[in-house]
């Protein structure tokens, strides 16, 4: 374990140390705990999966739900299929619309 000093106000020391308090627990056990929520250790499985935790840690991926999981376990549609039928509905590719829309 390494230890850390930091020199806090006496104001945020003492807000701190009523959240412990108030928590049952020591000031350095609080601060442990809020450091090791904010920086995860790096997720095993590479690049995507790291990726991945990033994107949940800030709120921005959720798991599918149940009825959605479902749903896309019972999905019978290949890769083709869902091209041509793209194909089909014309236009342009959204991502050609969003770089459009952004502008110079």
């Amino acid at each position: 374990m390494t230890t850390l000093t930091i020199e806090l106000p006496p104001d945020l020391y003492e807000r701190l140390r009523k959240e412990a308090q108030q928590a049952g627990r020591p000031v350095e056990a609080l601060i442990e705990e809020w450091l090791a929520r904010h920086f995860p250790p790096p997720a095993p499985g590479g690049e995507r999966e790291r990726a991945r935790e990033v994107l949940r840690a800030a709120g921005l991926l959720t798991e599918l739900g149940p009825e959605l999981k479902q749903r896309a376990a019972q999905a019978t549609a290949t890769i083709e299929e869902i091209q041509a039928a793209f194909e089909r509905a014309g236009g342009k590719p959204l991502s050609e619309i969003v770089i459009e829309q952004r502008g110079p």
